[in-house]
């Protein structure tokens, strides 16, 4: 008997729990939970619905850089570091000569903004230099003043240049105030640069020179701030880029790649002494860069014939500058690099001579991944100048397509 009353047991049990199984397929509030329920309670009249609890989606800004890096994104900021030294200077000056008449020549705020390492036998007519320490204080100095002019441009000249031309996408506004200080730079040191070769021996990139008579170590005084201040502006685009100020184009990584072969060049030609190779590719590389920025400045401002012009130089300054001259210097490195004198291919710092036999691999290797880069751009112009020519529009791959797509806000 007691079997049989399990087994009734079980299927009134069975029976009642298909009952409510049903009853709970029918109720549409089974499977909602918590904020998934209805927002309308069942059975009541209204059905509207109200507002969903999730907030709607926001652009979050850019990261922005700590408190010890506000200079980088504030002039007023590096303008007060800038000046500071300035004025500790002057007092300096000023004061010593009541204090110690001999301390004013040993002004310990000059390294800073002024030359250092000045080579004692040098004459008053043709002081010269040569490299040391002190002339990492002098780069740090200037990569804030950088900063500085970077900001001033960009923000207080370019941006009222946007306004005046009816430019009011955000995106537009920044992309043409970096264009804007790329021009006023490379335009600047490309004309610098040429002054500078045109009283070296070098000049016009008589490449035979970057090795005669090695080691350059005794600079003229103007070779040496132009090294230096141009060092201290690729470190200052590298922070740039570190800190994103800029928003990254489609060549980012090329734009890395350019940075890191830059500084390579830049300190090891100033280290072991070869100014006179580093003025050249500088040369080579801020010419054609002044008619870049100007292509992409007029491009924003929507002036089609004269871009088209400054396209034209564009691409002849490219060609020339950037390929068959930096092929140039290829070649004089790879075949008059044994120009250098015999007593000076040994490494000997104390000397100023480095160029042992493997150094020459180690110039070669970095202008030559420059040269891929040139290459790689020039592909990127080429194929502008043949859209120009088939659709009679010239327009940037790398930037006017990130705008487009990008609404921006408006100011």
């Amino acid at each position: 008997m007691q079997p049989n009353k399990l087994k009734t047991r079980n299927r009134s049990s069975s029976l009642h729990v298909l009952t409510n199984g049903m009853q709970l397929e029918k109720d549409v509030n089974h499977h909602l939970t918590g904020p998934f329920l209805p927002q309308t309670p069942l059975g009541s009249a209204a059905s509207s619905r109200t507002a969903s609890p999730v907030p709607p989606y926001k652009k979050l800004p850019p990261p922005q850089p700590s408190a010890l890096l506000t200079w980088a994104i504030d002039p007023l900021v590096a303008f007060k570091i800038l000046i500071v030294p300035v004025i500790l200077y002057i007092n300096w000056d000023l004061i010593t000569p009541f204090v110690d008449p001999s301390l004013q020549s040993r002004n310990p705020f000059a390294p800073l903004f002024l030359l250092s390492h000045r080579v004692p036998a040098s004459s008053e007519e043709d002081p010269r230099y040569q490299k040391g320490y002190l002339d990492l204080l002098f780069i740090a100095y200037y990569i804030v003043f950088w900063s500085c002019i970077r900001q001033i441009i960009t923000v207080n000249i370019c941006k009222r240049i946007c306004h005046y031309f009816g430019i009011k996408k955000q995106v537009k506004i920044e992309r043409f105030g970096e264009q804007g200080y790329a021009f006023v730079y490379f335009a600047f040191f490309g004309a610098w640069g040429f002054r500078i070769m045109s009283q070296l021996p070098s000049f016009w990139y008589r490449t035979e020179h970057f090795w005669l008579n090695y080691p350059h170590w005794d600079m003229k005084p103007e070779l040496k701030c132009y090294y230096l201040v141009q060092m201290a502006y690729w470190w200052q685009q590298l922070i740039v880029m570190v800190l994103g100020l800029e928003k990254p184009r489609k060549d980012y990584r090329e734009l890395v790649a350019h940075h890191a072969v830059t500084l390579w060049l830049v300190g090891w030609s100033y280290l072991v002494n070869l100014t006179f190779i580093g003025n050249a590719v500088y040369m080579s590389m801020d010419i054609p860069d002044t008619f870049l920025a100007f292509s992409k400045l007029l491009n924003y401002l929507q002036r089609e014939t004269a871009k088209m012009v400054v396209f034209a130089g564009l691409l002849v300054t490219w060609s020339y500058f950037r390929l068959w001259l930096n092929l140039r210097i290829l070649w004089s490195v790879w075949n008059e690099f044994d120009l250098i004198p015999d007593e000076a291919k040994q490494w000997y710092p104390e000397s100023g001579a480095w160029l042992v036999w493997w150094m020459k691999y180690q110039i070669f290797t970095p202008l030559l991944l420059l040269e891929f880069l040139n290459l790689f751009w020039y592909y990127l112009i080429l194929r502008i100048a043949y859209r120009a020519i088939t659709t009679n529009t010239a327009t940037d791959d790398r930037s006017d397509d990130e705008d487009e797509g990008d609404d921006g806000k408006e100011d």
